[in-house]
């Protein structure tokens, strides 16, 4: 009996702008930085918020996922809230920032920070 081992999917797609977004942050990151982390702390009046942050150190529990400009994390707590879902980095005139497509998120608030599961 052979066992194969299967690739698990990552928790959540980068799109190739995410990616170099990431990279960017990588490479202008204070020393020590070892990676960026997505999490979802509780805030905002829809009860969830996304939350891109620097890292430091390596928890356990967090998901990987090695992207080419570095180790992007996922906060172990957040998967489930994120699983299945797409980051994207968006510039235009006015505004610059990450946009996610959740398919785990049942509402968001007005102002779009905040979203429920």
């Amino acid at each position: 009996m052979t066992t194969t081992t299967r690739t698990r999917p990552a928790a959540v797609i980068l799109t190739p702008a995410a990616e170099a977004r990431v990279a960017h942050l990588m490479a202008t990151a204070p020393v020590g930085t070892i990676g960026v982390k997505l999490s979802t702390p509780r805030r905002g009046c829809s009860g969830l918020a996304y939350s891109v942050d620097y890292v430091s150190e390596a928890n356990s529990f967090d998901e990987r996922i090695e992207t080419p400009g570095g180790t992007f994390f996922i906060d172990g707590a957040s998967v489930l809230y994120l699983v299945g879902s797409t980051m994207d980095w968006v510039e235009d005139d006015f505004t610059a920032g990450f946009v996610f497509a959740n398919p785990n998120a049942k509402g968001s608030c007005g102002c779009g920070e905040s979203f429920t599961v």
